[in-house]
């Protein structure tokens, strides 16, 4: 069974690469605006600026904090195995086995190792690819895109803002309205539910 769930991912991710192009991955990560990079370029070392969830679960205004960083000591004590194999070493869980793909609880994702939001559970679709995906990130400040040439291929690869834990990629091909698809492993997330 986990052989025809490997070749099944195999499959997809192909088709989903094929889609987004290796011109569009280095597009879409030049694209921010002159704005943001001034922003970016115009902060300390050390420190980001991002966006929590408020008391309504609703994002804050922008705020800047201290990066998150840890040896690989410590965050090798903090993460179980897979979570770090997949946030610190940049790995890919097996597509239909993420214990978050099927959940349809509503709340807000957070990064597994540092609890930054980065995607509401209002954003989720069911893309048929094997992994939990979403159409837009929780704050476009709490996810950084970066060019990935790994694997002889050009991907947009997603990182927490704060602690750089690799989430997944994103792709071209998702739904209205941002036709965006933030591709992510279960392993770098935590589902806080929402308060009833």
């Amino acid at each position: 069974m986990k052989i025809v769930h490997i070749v099944l991912a195999l499959a997809v991710t192909g088709m989903a690469l094929v889609s987004c192009g290796a011109e569009n991955a280095s597009a879409r990560v030049k694209s921010r605006t002159a704005r943001e990079d001034t922003l970016m370029s115009n902060l300390p070392t050390g420190k980001v600026v991002v966006r929590f969830a408020g008391p309504d679960g609703n994002p804050t205004a922008p705020e800047t904090v201290d990066k998150v960083v840890k040896p690989d000591s410590e965050w090798q004590r903090l993460l179980t195995p897979e979570q770090y194999r997949v946030t610190r070493g940049k790995g890919t869980e097996p597509a239909f086995c993420g214990g978050l793909l099927a959940n349809k609880e509503p709340g807000v994702y957070r990064c597994v190792c540092c609890s930054l939001p980065l995607f509401s559970s209002e954003t989720k679709f069911e893309s048929g690819t094997g992994w939990p995906s979403f159409f837009q990130p929780f704050a476009k400040e709490n996810v950084t895109e970066r060019v990935d040439r790994s694997y002889g291929m050009e991907r947009v690869e997603i990182l927490c803002t704060l602690c750089d834990a690799h989430l997944g990629h994103v792709f071209d091909d998702g739904p209205p309205p941002t036709r965006l698809r933030y591709c992510l492993n279960s392993a770098a997330l935590v589902l806080t539910p929402l308060k009833k």
